[in-house]
């Protein structure tokens, strides 16, 4: 074999960073150490892996097609020396979510893990869609649980559970209690939505349909409880997934308005990149979402 793993640790910090110093601090090596290494690598093969900028390195064409082969056959043998070390099945998994299932989902599913052995461990990330699927893409993650759509050739979307958005106001808003809202008391009132980037945004943008360009957005927030917090204050309406609304409808602080026209269905995804080796820990988790 023409090449190590240690090459292999030296192309991705490389990759990942596009500068040899904060490579080479990442694997506490020295920068000539690191430079050593990418150029062995590289004339072992004949080949050429990253443009040079100046001091800055910027992955090419070839390294880019390597790259996720390269991550998935470290990963694989980072968890067999796991296994070697600590003879366990399962280790530690990083998950990254969206708000609403980080919030409101992911305790429950955590829990399930970390029964499964002492070494079980989770690192959650939450943020919005747009930010997990380049996580993922960048192998700072091992899956995502996401609300919005997505598309990309190295990314496997896999439909988990059905979700649905809910309009809702406070118990004071002069929409409570009302049957159901018409198109023109949706444009009349002030609302309160999540960022752009985010799957709530999303599905909502695309339910509101040619509507949306006359609603009256009057704040765009990124975090779900801000969002209630502000319109139990009587700031304006706003839609946001059942699952983070279930709470706030039984206490009665906020209270669902009906909106017919709206289509406020959606599914909740698990994200993988193509190339990512499934470790048993991934695996795991898989089975774990598919029971809940």
């Amino acid at each position: 074999m023409k090449y190590t793993l240690r090459q292999l640790q030296v192309f991705l910090a490389v990759a990942h960073h596009q500068n040899v110093s904060r490579a080479a601090d990442e694997l506490a090596m020295s920068q000539s150490s690191v430079s050593g290494a990418l150029k062995d690598l590289e004339t072992q093969f004949d080949i050429q892996l990253f443009d040079r900028i100046g001091k800055r390195l910027q992955i090419n064409e070839l390294g880019l097609r390597l790259r996720s082969k390269a991550e998935a056959l470290l990963a694989e043998a980072q968890e067999l020396e796991s296994e070697f070390t600590r003879h366990t099945l399962v280790g530690e998994l990083k998950v990254g979510a969206t708000l609403t299932i980080g919030n409101y989902l992911c305790v429950s599913l955590i829990n399930q893990y970390m029964q499964q052995g002492s070494q079980a461990r989770v690192q959650l990330e939450v943020a919005n869609t747009s930010t997990i699927a380049q996580q993922i893409l960048d192998f700072k993650i091992d899956i995502g649980m996401i609300e919005g759509e997505l598309q990309h050739p190295d990314l496997l979307i896999l439909p988990w559970r059905e979700d649905e958005l809910v309009c809702f106001c406070a118990p004071a808003h002069p929409y409570a209690g009302l049957d159901t809202l018409s198109d023109k008391q949706l444009q009349a009132a002030s609302w309160i939505l999540r960022e752009q980037g985010s799957g709530t945004r999303q599905t909502f943008d695309r339910a509101a349909g040619s509507r949306l360009h006359s609603l009256n957005i009057a704040l765009e927030l990124q975090h779900t409880e801000a969002i209630k917090r502000a319109v139990e204050q009587g700031l304006g309406i706003s839609c946001l997934s059942s699952i983070a609304l279930k709470d706030a409808f039984d206490r009665g602080t906020l209270v669902p308005l009906l909106t017919p026209q709206l289509p406020l269905g959606r599914n909740l995804y698990l994200v993988l990149h193509r190339h990512k080796y499934r470790s048993e820990g991934i695996r795991s988790w898989l089975a774990i979402c598919n029971r809940s």
